[in-house]
């Protein structure tokens, strides 16, 4: 379990992008920080691996301080996916795969087997190995970024929008793999995004933040939907607007869900909605 305490972040430029900051993460589920660019969400995971560390607070992984624990070594327990996926360009995928493992003094060939297998796990053709970042899809890239992540089979799986820059199409794919992932892994994983629907689809507790990291609501995607704890939260989530109403629109015999937009939300089938 992961639990920040009264958490402060004040940068040197004055800026204090966490202002205490408290919550529990809990263990085995996807927790999904959300909210406009600035609110302080990245931040908040950074501290969890220790690439940022806190100005005040404490944060602690099943009881222990991170504070007492050397970064690198913390780093390396712990998966981190990002945007863009951060692959290193001039080495191939089963190498950028393998980087963490042999680091830690994983021998070369069993750690070339252990990327092999992650690459099935994540729908990579093992074809793609000797192939360099620049010869792959972004998904594809994205792909190798969240097998790297799982290179040393971490309890925590640190993810900074790492759908953002793919489009959505790819995004869509990306999503349903993780969720698939997550279902055979059964990972603590702690997600950022600035997508609402994103958070909804993902997120078993989905936690909405205002600037300087403060919590405007957190709860399941129903609860969130269900009662809107602000107008903020309503705001932020279209449900002042309608966005989350759904009603039934018949286009050339077939029974359309539309929200409050018009926007095409599903289909009426004989098992249900598709």
């Amino acid at each position: 379990m992961i639990e920040f305490r009264s958490i402060s972040k004040t940068f040197p430029d004055g800026t204090t992008a966490v202002d205490d900051f408290s919550l529990q993460l809990p263990s085995h589920q996807t927790t999904v920080f959300v909210g406009s660019s600035g609110c302080g969400k990245t931040t908040l995971l950074r501290m969890i691996n220790r690439m940022v560390d806190a100005s005040s607070g404490e944060l602690e992984i099943d009881g222990e301080n991170i504070s007492t624990i050397e970064p690198v070594k913390l780093r390396r327990r712990i998966g981190y996916v990002m945007q863009n996926s951060g692959l290193l360009p001039h080495r191939r995928v089963i190498d950028n795969i393998a980087t963490v493992p042999r680091l830690n003094g994983v021998p070369k060939k069993e750690a070339h087997a252990r990327a092999l297998e992650l690459m099935d796990t994540v729908g990579l053709d093992r074809s793609m190995a000797e192939r360099y970042p620049a010869q792959l899809s972004g998904g594809q890239q994205q792909r190798v970024g969240v097998a790297r992540g799982l290179a040393v089979d971490p309890n925590i799986l640190l993810m900074d929008e790492p759908f953002g820059a793919v489009d959505p199409i790819v995004r869509a794919d990306l999503q349903q793999e993780l969720l698939r992932l997550q279902r055979e892994l059964d990972k603590t994983v702690v997600f950022v995004t600035h997508d609402i629907d994103e958070a909804f689809l993902l997120g078993d507790q989905v936690v909405i933040l205002e600037k300087g990291a403060r919590i405007a609501q957190k709860g399941s995607p129903e609860e969130i939907l269900a009662n809107p704890a602000s107008d903020f939260v309503a705001s932020f989530i279209g449900a002042d607007r309608g966005k989350r109403a759904l009603s039934i629109r018949e286009v050339d015999g077939s029974s359309i869900l539309v929200d409050g937009d018009g926007n095409v939300a599903g289909a009426l089938t004989e098992e249900g909605t598709a």
